[in-house]
């Protein structure tokens, strides 16, 4: 008995498509190629102004003129949290939401990403190797996972959620779905290895303070340098990376020393620190839309939590500056929870305040690939790269912003050759086809 049979899941064959009349959106040279036909089949780009006899013979070619829109590579999104899923009231909620109850909601906002065009996201703490299984296998339709499992914070750090008054020990454990609860370099050095074994395509810790946990300042350094030593090893043993969560010069020059490849955030980075991100080729992946949605919002965080978000707010913006400044590579994140995902896309218009509708695109697409080490395969519409891609009806190197407002400029989504998402009536998804069965 066949799969498509066995499976009731399992999608029909992909079309081949042939898209001509197409102006090809090129983020890693800044340009814009006009008049171009782009050749799709088997999930990827096999041709760029290819020759006919390459579909002419395959009666499943569905050919779209498009008429001069644009086809750029589908977006990336560096830092995501899918367990956090929308719920009516703030971050008690979420605390409090039972495992299962996250679970069942995460393939919605996996659906709603590829909607607003992002067909790659990493999730920096909550989503599991189940969830990205089903994407992979067309349980649900979503963008290309790529998990820290677990992020790793130590006891009172900034993935320990308990309150004061919470005596209960926690230790490798897991906490409100986001991370574990590591001390010493012995849990280090099992849980980092756990977390590989369950499926994580990197590693990350909790290296500073953050808005949202209850017991630590944002300047709380967190960890020795001994167990981030202990956490990079295994993941460079493993042949991946460890990125690190923190806020201030002390914490990033800290885990960068102990051979960190990556930093979350970064609000308060100086002239100093991005030097030495630059000089080691550290990436950074601020998060600007998540500190101005949460302040739009009142009641969303406790007191304590909304005092900390407005002070790094106020300079993020900056923090970017000095680290385009310095030649540090920015990649693009949102890190949204709640009933905050609505605002993915808002974050490019944040961006352009400071940096160039080529640079905010860059950090989307060409350079998000080359930290997530998939430079031969995303982030650019290329022959043997993956069929991701959107097609607008205006340029984002002219204005980014329009991915501010998806539902107006984003026609369709296309991931891994099957057009996920469309709004342009001259291009159907590919989700009502099904296997015909004899």
């Amino acid at each position: 008995m066949s799969d498509e049979v066995t499976i009731p899941w399992h999608p029909a064959p992909r079309p081949r498509y042939v898209l001509t009349g197409a102006h090809l959106v090129d983020p890693a040279k800044g340009e814009v190629l006009n008049n171009v036909t782009v050749h799709l089949h088997d999930g990827l780009v096999k041709s760029i102004n290819g020759n006919p006899d390459e579909w002419e013979g395959d009666a499943s070619t569905i050919k779209v003129n498009l008429e001069g829109k644009f086809v750029c590579p589908g977006l990336i999104d560096c830092h995501v949290h899918l367990m956090a899923v929308p719920a009516k009231k703030g971050l008690e909620e979420l605390k409090n939401m039972h495992p299962s109850a996250s679970l069942l909601r995460q393939p919605q906002v996996c659906r709603s990403m590829l909607e607003r065009g992002f067909t790659t996201v990493r999730d920096c703490g909550g989503a599991l190797f189940p969830l990205k299984q089903a994407i992979m296998e067309y349980v649900h339709p979503g963008p290309r996972l790529f998990i820290a499992g677990h992020a790793l914070s130590q006891t009172g750090g900034h993935g320990d959620f308990r309150d004061l008054i919470d005596s209960y020990e926690c230790c490798g454990g897991e906490t409100q779905g986001v991370g574990r609860i590591v001390d010493g370099v012995p849990d280090c050095l099992k849980y980092a290895r756990e977390e590989l074994r369950q499926g994580a395509d990197f590693l990350k810790i909790m290296g500073g303070g953050g808005v949202a946990s209850p017991t630590d300042k944002i300047e709380h350094i967190q960890f020795s340098d001994e167990e981030i030593k202990a956490i990079v090893t295994v993941a460079r043993n493993a042949g991946t990376y460890v990125t690190t969560h923190a806020y201030t010069p002390q914490a990033i020059q800290q885990a960068i020393k102990q051979g960190v490849q990556g930093v979350e955030h970064g609000n308060l980075i100086d002239e100093e620190t991005a030097k030495l991100m630059a000089d080691k080729g550290v990436f950074l992946t601020p998060t600007l839309i998540t500190y101005a949605t949460m302040a739009q919002f009142e009641g969303f965080l406790p007191p304590a939590s909304a005092k900390k978000n407005r002070e790094v707010l106020e300079k993020g913006l900056h923090a970017i500056k000095i680290a385009a400044e310095a030649g540090v590579t920015i990649c693009f994140g949102t890190d949204l929870l709640g009933k905050l995902h609505f605002a993915q896309s808002r974050e490019f218009g944040l961006r352009r305040q400071v940096q160039s509708s080529l640079e905010v695109l860059r950090s989307a697409t060409v350079n998000a690939a080359r930290m997530l080490r998939q430079d031969k395969f995303l982030g650019q519409i290329s022959p043997g790269f993956a069929a991701d891609l959107l097609i607008l009806n205006a340029n984002p190197l002219e204005d980014i912003t329009i991915f501010d407002v998806p539902e107006k400029h984003v026609l369709a989504t296309i991931k891994d050759g099957r057009v996920h998402a469309s709004r342009w009536s001259k291009l159907e998804t590919d989700l009502h086809r099904t296997v015909k069965i004899a």
